[in-house]
């Protein structure tokens, strides 16, 4: 059975987040093919030990990179935590991820319980 693919995304002050997230669950990620935009990439592996693949940065096309992998059916989930108190300038580009997320059908988390939550069911 070919391993699953996780699409990891933050939002700047989310990593905190995300990077607290992967470490608290290094050892049900490293089951996974991991895959983010970035910076986020970055500091997971770096807090975590954990391999990522890093795509650029959200605003400068990473989020447009997972949402070709969510079309192409190379992403099974994406963990994406959105700072929901802060205006995005690259908000149309978070809307057509999430889009292509619903279109596809694949889970997506925006908070640590539902990331959680997806991590139990795949």
């Amino acid at each position: 059975m070919a391993r699953k693919t996780i699409g990891l995304v933050a939002h700047d002050d989310k990593k905190d987040d995300m990077v607290a997230f992967a470490r608290d669950n290094r050892e049900r990620l490293a089951g996974f093919d991991l895959v983010g935009t970035g910076t986020t990439s970055g500091r997971v592996a770096a807090g975590t030990g954990l391999a990522i693949h890093a795509l650029k940065s959200g605003p400068l096309g990473g989020d447009a990179q997972l949402g070709a992998m969510i079309a192409e059916g190379r992403l099974d989930a994406l963990i994406f935590f959105i700072d929901p108190l802060s205006a995005l300038p690259h908000d149309v580009d978070v809307k057509a991820l999430t889009r292509l997320a619903t279109l596809y059908d694949i889970p997506v988390a925006y908070n640590k319980s539902t990331a959680q939550a997806i991590l139990g069911a795949l």
